[in-house]
């Protein structure tokens, strides 16, 4: 009786924090996500009217490293309540079909898009500055790009260095990620 118990205890830690929504594209869905037209000049317009840095976020249907992140990272109180806070976030799927307005004013499908953007993995976010040229694509006017599946505490960095425009000062992400670390462990 106990040992099944035990095993039945064992199975409830080793579940993910929660099961992520997977809306009808097959893609991860999170409240903080925005449902927008896509044209990039108006989400960053929106963003800025709301105080907030706009993310881009490349998924794709299937994407266990995109599964890690939304079921171990992105449901982490701190880190859920920090995307809400801070950041304007429109999900780009890899392979889909909706049109997507550059900053310059090129009007692709997401898969052109990402082509264009040269993004290969998934997930890959694109962390924007409150001003871009429109003579810009989103990938070349990105303050930061986190293109991969991260830990939490990576995660909360980049989040926390991009809102405090890190990129800005002489110290890069990774000397500041270190500090940070250190900082939380004592």
């Amino acid at each position: 009786m106990f040992r099944a118990f035990a095993l039945a205890l064992a199975a409830l830690i080793a579940m993910p924090l929660a099961a992520a929504e997977i809306g009808d594209d097959g893609l991860h869905k999170a409240p903080w996500m925005r449902d927008t037209f896509k044209d990039l000049r108006e989400d960053l317009d929106e963003a800025n009217a709301e105080g907030k840095r706009l993310m881009l976020i490349i998924e794709q249907r299937g994407c266990i490293y995109c599964k890690k992140m939304h079921e171990e990272v992105f449901v982490v109180d701190k880190i859920a309540d920090y995307i809400e806070a801070n950041f304007f976030v429109v999900q780009i799927n890899m392979f889909g079909d909706v049109e997507v307005t550059d900053f310059d004013g090129t009007a692709l499908s997401e898969k052109d898009m990402v082509k264009r953007w040269g993004a290969l993995f998934t997930p890959n976010i694109y962390f924007l500055p409150q001003e871009v040229p429109d003579t810009l694509t989103a990938a070349q006017a990105a303050v930061a790009n986190m293109p991969g599946a991260f830990g939490k505490g990576t995660t909360y960095n980049m989040l926390n260095w991009v809102v405090e425009k890190g990129y800005e000062g002489s110290e890069p992400f990774q000397k500041y990620h270190a500090r940070k670390l250190q900082e939380q462990e004592g």
